[in-house]
């Protein structure tokens, strides 16, 4: 199969994982019989030095006319970069918002697994994580407050900021029903995550997917407010198998989900839309701390990849080496320095890269 992926470095780290994930995709290739055919594209703080802008309309179509695109991360430091001198629709971030939108990807997918290999990294009690977790946050990501209409004035005077939140039962219903398909193929339940105690799209929400689940007998679905999901995903995180949500509630769970899995540079997206398209990057932000060191975590941008295999190019099996090449890298004991604990190997970026192809 020739597979046409266009790839977005990024800023800070995202080079650097983004070219360990790519070498871990050509051996892929290599080992499978594929070929891979790469756009460079770019978006963010590395098209604004260029364009002048965060995204192009260019980079949108050239996107378009691939079959998927692999991402690093975008951003810098929002205290000294001048991106952030910008109006905030000329910054880094506001191109990730642009392209999410126009490439329709309403579905975020993000699995937090917590391999026995890393329970030591775990800031949770053994106990509570002992033979580990396995749960997917889907978050829908082109609505809600994220894009709703917004406005900073003054109003009798005083300085008044205001964002709005809304939700239509159509975006509802399609990321209600991406969840309980992702359910059905894996533990069968559904945990839809809300504020319906107190938001009418909420209420909206949970009336919505409860009209979907009708549709899946076969899944379990229980409601959960949005303050009692943060409090369980570190009191027994065991529990949950797909958690369905809106934005910004998505937003947060995902990233609190992978520091429970013990780093966020484990933790893979992908981003779907009504097709086989997708956009798929690592969860991590762009760490200008340590960019150019080469000591970042590639392996969440290599899932990343598998994901990308296994969802835009139905390629299970290449999916499933990868992840398993992944496995076994860990069980030899080598980390790089963000899930690093006694009696391992630290190693770097390109190292992990090279760790990995090799046990394709």
């Amino acid at each position: 199969m020739n597979l046409n992926i266009g790839v977005i470095k990024g800023d800070g780290i995202g080079p650097e994982i983004v070219t360990e994930a790519m070498k871990v995709l050509d051996k892929v290739a290599e080992v499978y019989g594929h070929t891979c055919k790469y756009t460079q594209l770019l978006m963010g703080g590395a098209s604004i030095d260029v364009h002048g802008v965060p995204l192009t309309d260019e980079t949108v179509a050239a996107a378009k006319a691939c079959d998927a695109v692999l991402m690093g991360s975008i951003g810098g430091d929002a205290g000294t970069s001048p991106w952030y001198r910008l109006e905030p629709s000329k910054r880094p971030e506001a191109g990730l918002l642009k392209i999410r939108k126009e490439l329709n990807l309403f579905a975020n997918l993000r699995p937090a697994v917590l391999y026995d290999e890393l329970k030591g990294a775990c800031p949770l009690k053994e106990e509570i994580t002992e033979g580990g977790f396995d749960m997917v946050i889907m978050r829908e990501l082109t609505g809600g407050l994220y894009f709703g209409e917004r406005s900073t004035g003054e109003i009798n005077g005083v300085l008044t900021a205001r964002d709005s939140l809304t939700y239509n039962e159509n975006e509802i219903r399609r990321i209600a029903k991406r969840g309980f398909d992702i359910a059905a193929k894996r533990r069968k339940k559904v945990t839809s995550v809300d504020k319906a105690n107190v938001l009418d799209t909420s209420r909206l929400w949970r009336n919505v997917v409860e009209e979907v689940a009708a549709g899946y007998p076969e899944v379990t679905l229980e409601h959960m407010l949005v303050d009692n999901c943060a409090m369980q995903l570190v009191k027994d995180p065991k529990q949950f198998d797909v958690i369905l949500t809106e934005n910004m509630f998505g937003d947060i769970l995902s990233d609190e989900a992978s520091m429970v899995t013990g780093s966020i540079g484990m933790l893979a997206s992908a981003s779907l839309n009504e097709t086989k398209f997708g956009l798929y990057e690592p969860s991590g932000g762009s760490a200008p701390d340590i960019a150019g060191k080469g000591i970042a975590n590639p392996i969440a941008t290599i899932l990343s990849m598998a994901m990308m295999l296994r969802y835009s190019f139905d390629l299970d099996k290449e999916a499933d080496a990868v992840e398993a090449a992944v496995a076994k890298v860990l069980e030899k004991g080598c980390r790089t320095i963000d899930i690093m604990s006694e009696g391992k190997t630290q190693i770097g970026t390109e190292e992990m890269g090279n760790l990995i192809a090799e046990s394709i």
